[in-house]
């Protein structure tokens, strides 16, 4: 389903770690049980041209929490955008906010969690790769303009391929 929001990448906000921090602590004040709340995506990688779009991943200690912090995240006005990747992920988003916030919730032990952790740690470190990934956002951006899940969607396979080699151990 396309959507009609333009993809438009911006150049990296130095701002966007604080900003980061400030959601960090709003969202542990909301959900005390949260585990971990990681800053993930384009946004948590410096100098890499992203949407203007913090990504957070809450960790929580069971799927039995998933409904009370939906609960709470709904009282604080973010829109529920569904279960996501078929991995029991649970998608929200801020419009409201600059910059907007995307928090998923997950519970403990998920594995799309662990690797979006593992592809943002291996490109931080690895300029090649983030050098790849930027010029493959570009052209996606520009191919895929009116479409976001087309975008995110054609990214998945360079993605994929990072995460295999980090978890491989290769570089």
């Amino acid at each position: 389903m396309a959507t009609h929001n333009p993809v438009e990448l911006v150049p990296c906000d130095p701002q966007w770690p604080q900003a980061f921090q400030r959601i960090r602590g709003r969202l542990l004040a909301l959900l005390p049980q949260a585990l971990a709340i990681d800053h993930i995506g384009s946004t948590s990688i410096p100098g890499m041209i992203a949407k203007s779009l913090i990504d957070i991943d809450i960790v929580l200690p069971g799927l039995e929490h998933i409904k009370d912090a939906t609960r709470r995240l709904l009282a604080e006005g973010y829109e529920p955008r569904g279960n996501r990747y078929d991995d029991e992920v649970w998608a929200f988003l801020s419009r409201g906010s600059v910059p907007a916030e995307r928090i998923y919730l997950c519970p403990e032990g998920n594995g799309t969690h662990r690797n979006r952790l593992v592809f943002r740690d291996y490109i931080i470190v690895h300029p090649q790769a983030a050098a790849e990934y930027a010029t493959l956002k570009r052209r996606l951006a520009a191919e895929f303009r009116m479409d976001g899940d087309g975008y995110t969607a054609h990214k998945r396979e360079f993605v994929d391929a990072i995460v295999a080699r980090a978890l491989a151990g290769d570089g």
